[in-house]
């Protein structure tokens, strides 16, 4: 972290979103908590992984963040500066600052437009260069991501599925930002193309200092690309802390279970072990369970853990977890 402060400060953030009935469909019965009340912080030049299982809340966090989506509630700062009060009006300056690489590598590029359109339009849009100082800033996006300039003359239907995930990115750093947002980049891709596509965004923040909140659902891969691992289930943030001491020692039964579901290549390896998998299925966001939303798929859920919910509370290594009866660090109980 910089002295005077965090690059993103996430405080408190809510989004609800409503769930209407009746003819007009203008009767609120309920509401699916998505993000129910997060709280994250990423230094200059750091990396937070943030995981979980699919419906946990990852991508919503992501597009609150960037003011893609108002929240209900919280506060978001970026360099000092709140932004949840105004996230459809953040100045242009702000928004250069702050971009997203999109998850799905087919669906995130418009398929009737050059890469060089794709690359530059946000320069247009920004007003930052246009004509033959565009036409430089765009080969040199596509140059850092390992693509040719002359590339840009072709469609995105003409490129690989890893190599259009190159093109979301150049497309990112067009606007020189400070912050990319990257929601699941390598999900879709095949495994030897997610190492590719890591190291890249890796040696990216090493050459540009640039600071990435990046989802994922692949700890291994998470734990590869990020100095830290924040754990999200069900709307709530349960485990953060350094992405080595996460994985190897975690403290939340539900990061237990996450780390027993990483897959092991070393097939000599596989079945050693105690293999923790959490029971059931998550409840919806729609009706979370009360108090400890993990405790109904605990195996070390009590009744206070159904009574009273957990808060992050500071463990060894500067790790915090949200768990009445967590499995190690200085605050551990049995």
């Amino acid at each position: 972290m910089r002295a005077d402060g965090p690059l993103l400060e996430v405080t408190d953030l809510v989004k609800h979103f409503p769930i209407a009935s009746g003819v007009m469909r203008g009767r609120e019965i309920g509401r699916v908590r998505a993000v129910d009340g997060v709280s994250l912080a990423i230094g200059e030049g750091e990396s937070l992984g943030l995981v979980g299982e699919s419906g946990c809340g990852k991508s919503t966090l992501c597009r609150t963040v960037l003011g893609l989506v108002e929240p209900t509630s919280g506060s978001v700062r970026f360099d000092g500066r709140e932004l949840a009060a105004a996230s459809r009006r953040r100045p242009p300056a702000i928004r250069r600052q702050m971009q997203m690489v999109f998850q799905d590598p087919y669906a995130s590029l418009n398929p009737r437009k050059r890469v060089s359109q794709i690359v530059g339009d946000p320069l247009t849009i920004h007003g930052v260069a246009t004509g033959a100082e565009r036409d430089r800033v765009v080969g040199e996006a596509l140059d850092r991501v390992g693509l040719a300039p002359a590339h840009g003359d072709r469609y995105p239907h003409e490129f690989s599925g890893g190599e259009r995930q190159r093109i979301g990115i150049a497309r990112a750093l067009a606007l020189d930002p400070r912050l990319i947002v990257a929601d699941e980049p390598v999900s879709a891709l095949d495994v030897s193309i997610q190492a590719q596509v890591v190291n890249l965004l890796e040696d990216l923040r090493d050459e540009l200092g640039l600071a990435y909140l990046l989802v994922g659902h692949d700890l291994g891969v998470v734990r590869q690309a990020c100095d830290r691992i924040a754990v999200m289930y069900l709307g709530k943030v349960v485990e953060v802390g350094p992405a080595d001491a996460v994985c190897s020692t975690p403290i939340h039964p539900y990061t237990r279970s996450l780390v027993s579901a990483t897959p092991i290549p070393d097939p000599g390896l596989r079945g050693r072990g105690d293999r923790v998998v959490a029971e059931g299925d998550a409840p919806s966001a729609a009706s979370p369970p009360p108090a400890c939303r993990f405790h109904p798929r605990c195996p070390r859920a009590t009744g206070l853990c159904a009574e009273l919910e957990p808060q992050l509370v500071g463990h060894d290594d500067g790790r915090f977890a949200a768990c009445h009866h967590p499995l190690t660090g200085s605050a551990a109980s049995d």
